[in-house]
């Protein structure tokens, strides 16, 4: 399946770089893996698309309502990082 997501220029360019090699995003919507994530990206100065697509398949998805590894003041003390790897 092909999910269309909105990406802003900055976060574009690292995708197509290679620089970034993870996304997060409220998880509004189901995915799972060898989906195809198209990323679109969206001007927020003019709000238009600029026409410039990236498709990259999903690999690996953790979604953090699921995890139960910290307490709940940790979180909430602390918040989350998401860590890319190469």
């Amino acid at each position: 399946m092909k999910i269309e997501k909105k990406a802003w220029p900055e976060m574009f360019e690292d995708v197509k770089n290679g620089k970034k090699n993870f996304d997060v995003r409220l998880a509004d919507f189901n995915c799972k893996p060898n989906d195809v994530l198209v990323f679109r990206e969206w001007n927020p100065e003019t709000k238009e698309y600029t026409g410039r697509i990236i498709e990259k398949k999903i690999c690996y998805i953790l979604r953090t309502k699921d995890a139960k590894f910290w307490k709940k003041e940790d979180v909430k003390k602390y918040g989350f990082q998401v860590i890319g790897l190469k």
